[in-house]
């Protein structure tokens, strides 16, 4: 399936920003799963600086803000074609070793609440017993949009019994690795059948499974992703994987409005 997607995010400031950096994590990935046809970020209000590719093979841009600017918008769009694998990735790739995505970050640290999900998984081998688990996730943590904060940890999405795909991706990730697997966090695009436009991009998960590699889990939609999904960033938790993190001087007052286009080409 060939994907076309537009991702728009406007700032507007009260007050001039005298100086910023922003790191983008939105151009989608190259794999035996998908293949990107054409990418490209614009920017108005700003300066691409430079492009590279971290430690993740993320994509990773940097964008400077123009001096005294009260408006910054940000277009990044192109064409993806996707193949149903049913979220088999595949082996996996460095440079980061495949021991580090066993480590607990603060927002993926297995408390009581995790831990008492994991005891309640069964399967005959290992892909059964994640699959248990996301369905156990699922049932555990409702969708709900606006309850959580940004910081929330797994353990506070599981004490709250709620979330969004944010919260789902580390609580699931949180017990995958309590489980003994690699596991890591993934942001991206969802073409959905009942619109083309969001408000947010999605989040997943992917656990490593001896044998099949990196298998993709989707805690919010209880799927492996299909050929609907475009990955774009992977991390260790959402910090690793943001679609937009950085930091200014200056520029108060501050509206934000981000646009979303998903649609098969």
């Amino acid at each position: 399936m060939r994907l076309k997607i537009r991702h728009t995010t406007r700032y507007a400031f009260d007050d001039p920003v005298i100086y910023g950096l922003q790191q983008l994590r939105k151009t989608p990935k190259n794999g035996p799963e998908q293949r990107v046809i054409a990418w490209k970020t614009t920017v108005e209000g700003g300066v691409k600086e430079l492009s590279f590719e971290d430690h993740h093979r993320n994509t990773v841009e940097l964008i400077s803000f123009e001096k005294d600017v009260t408006e910054l918008v940000v277009r990044c769009e192109g064409e993806v074609e996707v193949l149903d694998s049913s979220g088999v990735i595949g082996p996996h790739r460095g440079p980061s070793p495949l021991w580090l995505f066993r480590r607990a970050t603060p927002r993926t640290r297995a408390g009581q609440g995790c831990r008492a999900l994991v005891r309640e998984v069964k399967g005959e081998g290992d892909l059964d017993r994640l699959h248990a688990l996301l369905r156990m996730v699922h049932g555990a943590v409702g969708y709900e949009i606006g309850v959580s904060r940004p910081d929330w940890t797994a353990e506070d999405a599981v004490t709250a019994g709620k979330g969004v795909c944010q919260d789902h991706a580390h609580v699931f990730v949180a017990c995958a690795r309590e489980m003994g697997f690699p596991a890591r966090y993934v942001s991206g695009y969802l073409m959905t059948g009942d619109r083309v436009q969001h408000e947010a991009s999605h989040a997943w998960a992917e656990a490593h499974v001896e044998g099949l590699g990196w298998v993709g889990f989707d805690v919010s939609n209880e799927m492996s992703p299909d050929e609907r999904y475009v990955r774009v960033a992977t991390g260790l938790d959402y910090a690793e994987a943001a679609p937009v993190t950085g930091s200014r001087m200056g520029g108060t007052g501050e509206a934000l409005s981000v646009e979303i286009e998903v649609a098969q080409q």
